[in-house]
């Protein structure tokens, strides 16, 4: 009897042993989460991939912080000339994450995201070095803003505009600024007020964005200004944007 009770006991320790093993074996083997963002650079060009495509490359707090901080990485060095934000998936970026916005989070929660979104958007103008968004589908919301908010914008012909908040309850506010400085305010408010998306050709007439290319070429023709970009000198570059920035959309004065 009290050997059947010491083998039972035994057999309970090596089972537990086996489970735990097993346990931290699964835990080794895991795949570690993709970043939400990545960065790579060559040549003075800084490519950063938004890349969520499950979750529409929404810009959640968590994907605004790490965008950040590929943005302003080495961002004094000479070495970096220009950056280049494009997304993996048929989504540049569906705006804001939803579920960051719902009252279960609270408005301390809310604040912080809107916070660090209106971070990111200035440092993109803020920044000494031109930023290019180069887009391949749908920028909506939060998505479209960070397009508006680039210095250039190449994009393909089936890439898609739009500020939906009005139909979801949520008015794209922090969106309209940069969207109003980037096309007629006629235009903008449409937007705003039906959330119908735009197209690329509209965009280009209105000015959201630079040049609308096959999607065969986009790669090649978002590199070909980038490289035009390098090869001009950094001190100028900076100062001339700078300069630019520095006045409202249609009141730039000449420097001497």
């Amino acid at each position: 009897m009290a050997r059947n009770l010491f083998y039972r006991a035994a057999n309970i320790v090596q089972l537990s042993r086996f489970t735990l093993l097993v346990g931290s074996k699964s835990l080794c083997t895991q795949i570690p989460a993709e970043p939400l963002t990545v960065r790579q650079q060559n040549n003075g060009i800084r490519s950063i991939t938004l890349n969520n495509p499950k979750k529409r490359n929404a810009l959640s707090l968590s994907m605004l912080e790490s965008l950040r901080g590929n943005i302003l990485a080495d961002i004094d060095s000479d070495d970096l000339r220009v950056i280049v934000i494009s997304a993996k998936g048929p989504v540049f970026s569906s705006g804001h994450d939803l579920k960051e916005l719902t009252s279960a989070q609270g408005r301390d929660y809310h604040f912080k995201v809107f916070q660090a979104c209106s971070e990111v958007m200035t440092l993109i103008q803020d920044i000494p070095v031109p930023v290019i968004a180069m887009v391949n589908g749908v920028a909506t919301a939060a998505g479209c803003q960070l397009v508006a908010s680039c210095d250039i914008a190449v994009v393909t012909e089936k890439s898609t505009f739009a500020t939906p908040g009005v139909n979801v309850g949520l008015f794209c506010s922090t969106p309209a600024v940069a969207i109003g400085r980037a096309v007629p305010k006629k235009v903008a408010m449409e937007m705003l007020f039906t959330g119908s998306p735009i197209s690329a050709q509209d965009a280009l007439l209105h000015g959201l964005v630079s040049k609308v290319v096959p999607e065969e070429r986009l790669e090649e023709e978002t590199l070909a200004i980038a490289r035009r970009v390098c090869q001009a000198s950094r001190p100028v570059v900076a100062l001339g944007k700078a300069t630019f920035h520095r006045w409202p959309r249609g009141g730039m004065r000449p420097t001497l």
